[in-house]
């Protein structure tokens, strides 16, 4: 898991698929998915298994506001313990540039520094 995720515990048991399901889940304006992209700023488990996702955009007139947050519930669902998913969408911090993944600068042709 990417250091500037805060991420409890519980999730932190199955991170490696909750990273799988993120990155299946795309920015069509930027063409990279939203976890290397940097948009997932939180993520909480619960014992009930209901899991909570802090994100943001990389710009408050972005057209995807609407649909990646219920790409994100529809997917996160069907991983084993995950019984329910909510998406709260903050603009605070910021999104940066410096956000994106090593993978992600390489796949946008961004210097990986």
């Amino acid at each position: 898991m990417r250091d500037d995720i805060k991420i409890n515990d519980r999730a932190a048991a199955i991170q490696e698929e909750l990273i799988k399901k993120l990155e299946t889940i795309y920015d069509p304006e930027v063409e990279l998915d939203v976890y290397n992209l940097g948009l997932i700023y939180e993520i909480n488990l619960d014992e009930t298994g209901h899991c909570k996702i802090v994100m943001t955009f990389t710009d408050t007139a972005c057209d995807c506001t609407e649909t990646v947050p219920i790409e994100i519930v529809e997917s996160l669902k069907q991983i084993e313990g995950i019984e329910t998913v909510s998406v709260e969408v903050t603009w605070s911090p910021a999104w940066k540039i410096t956000r994106i993944s090593r993978f992600g600068r390489i796949a946008l042709r961004i210097s990986p520094r």
